[in-house]
């Protein structure tokens, strides 16, 4: 008789210790039937222990991802050792809200899971003990860090007075696009422009109205361009695109289009109308260019023949 008695004097401990825990505990059976939810487990999901116990866990809580989680509870039995789950591969089992004011951002509570099979005396799983952790505030600050990486990435990446690509980047994807078609065929076209007399908007109006018109002419060519062009500053007044799955024809198309615009557009600078346009070259993919500088170099070839035959047109490589 004392003996039962210190055990239920035991379990009576344990379930007090468990319900102080800074973390969901879930027991459940087999059949999925919950033994044991603790306080963390009622005080989040809004279910209070009495209602769920000898219930079925995903009946009663029917937004659990059900398959994924019996995989998981399978796996820990087979094996008969524990099973984790990390927020980063799963950041949410029990949809909780998060409460945390270090974490404010994240609406749901983003948690670590760890799955211990519970083995009788004759060593036989017959029930799972499901531990979760809320990691939000960790997770906030692994997010954060990431966005500020990923921020400073795509900064190194833009031209700081237009954001088109800087050069250093676009000339990265240039070589890329040709390795590609080299190896794999296809075909895409190098647009490469400049402004035409630009020296003299910045000698007679100054290197802010210089610069406004550099900015204008960015804003016409991605307002021309498609999602899946890259768009460049060269460097200085020089711009390039690279216009992938493109044919010759429907570059110069393009080109023309974007140099119509830009001879239209007008910048009002010191009490006067400033008006500017732009040379171009086209130079499609060729197989037989021994890199993509090659390629580069036969649209800047280009580009110099429409300056040379009076600027202000397009000129094909």
């Amino acid at each position: 008789m004392s003996t039962m008695t210190l055990d239920l004097s035991d379990f009576h401990w344990t379930m007090q210790l468990i319900d102080t825990l800074d973390a969901g505990l879930v027991v459940i059976d087999k059949d999925y039937k919950v033994c044991a939810w603790n306080s963390f487990m009622q005080n989040y999901s809004g279910i209070n222990a009495e209602n769920i116990m000898g219930q079925c866990l995903f009946a009663s809580y029917p937004n659990l991802p059900e398959e994924w989680l019996k995989a998981k509870l399978a796996s820990t039995e087979k094996l008969k050792t524990r099973g984790f789950s990390n927020w980063e591969d799963r950041p949410v089992i029990f949809e909780f809200k998060n409460f945390s004011p270090v974490s404010q951002g994240l609406l749901t509570m983003y948690q670590n899971m760890v799955i211990t099979p519970l083995k009788s005396p004759t060593g036989i799983v017959t029930h799972f003990a499901i531990m979760l952790q809320d990691v939000s505030e960790i997770a906030k600050s692994k997010l954060h860090l990431k966005q500020s990486n990923e921020k400073l990435t795509e900064i190194g990446r833009r031209d700081g007075l237009t954001q088109l690509f800087n050069r250093a980047y676009w000339e990265s994807r240039l070589f890329d696009e040709y390795v590609q078609l080299s190896t794999t065929g296809g075909r895409s076209t190098l647009v490469m422009f400049d402004i035409d007399h630009f020296k003299r908007v910045n000698d007679g109006h100054g290197h802010a109205v210089g610069d406004q018109v550099i900015k204008d002419t960015a804003r016409l060519l991605m307002k021309t361009a498609r999602e899946t062009d890259f768009c460049g500053r060269y460097g200085g007044e020089e711009f390039a695109v690279l216009l992938a799955n493109t044919t010759i024809d429907q570059a110069h198309y393009f080109a023309e289009r974007l140099r119509k615009r830009i001879a239209g557009l007008e910048i009002e600078a010191n009490g006067s109308t400033i008006k500017f346009t732009i040379s171009v070259g086209l130079s499609e993919f060729d197989p037989e260019d021994a890199n993509h500088v090659d390629w580069l170099k036969r649209v800047d070839k280009a580009l110099y023949q429409s300056k040379d035959n009076g600027r202000n047109q397009t000129t094909v490589a």
